[in-house]
């Protein structure tokens, strides 16, 4: 599964590829991943926040989610950028599904009540690798506002 999602991110020229529902849920995973290091930590509690929100939005076990979670762990470790796993999300995920994915995002930034400046500029900067507008990003942000009771 790692290396078809390698595959599929190292060979520009190579047609766009359908990835299945595993190298969607790793690319994902390892979004949030970035998101959770955006403070270069990332602890258990962390982990556990990305792990039920993969869990919730895939509809996942335990078991399921432990995987795909430390696949993506490795994946993410592994590349230098996160290019690879945007382009592999832009390819193959359809664009309400990545409104979705900025939604987990923006739930994983405000993760604490607050959000930074370096987290606000991740999950926008993802929006434009992803081609997911600003008035959609900006729908998902107040949906997990509303979510987490954050003031607006």
């Amino acid at each position: 599964m790692l290396a078809r999602l390698k595959k599929l991110l190292s060979d520009p020229s190579a047609e766009p590829v359908k990835a299945d529902s595993d190298e969607k849920k790793i690319a994902t995973a390892a979004l949030l991943i970035e998101a959770a290091l955006s403070d270069e930590t990332y602890c258990d509690d962390e982990r556990a926040m990305v792990s039920a929100v993969l869990k919730r939005h895939f509809d996942l076990t335990d078991e399921e989610v432990t995987a795909v979670v430390t696949e993506a762990e490795v994946a993410h470790g592994k590349a230098d950028q996160i290019l690879h796993f945007t382009r592999a999300v832009k390819e193959t995920v359809e664009i309400d599904d990545r409104v979705q994915i900025i939604e987990m995002l923006w739930e994983i930034a405000y993760a604490d009540g607050v959000i930074s400046d370096y987290e606000a500029n991740l999950v926008r900067r993802i929006c434009g690798l992803i081609y997911v507008d600003d008035k959609d990003s900006g729908g998902a942000k107040k949906r997990v506002m509303t979510k987490l009771k954050i003031a607006q």
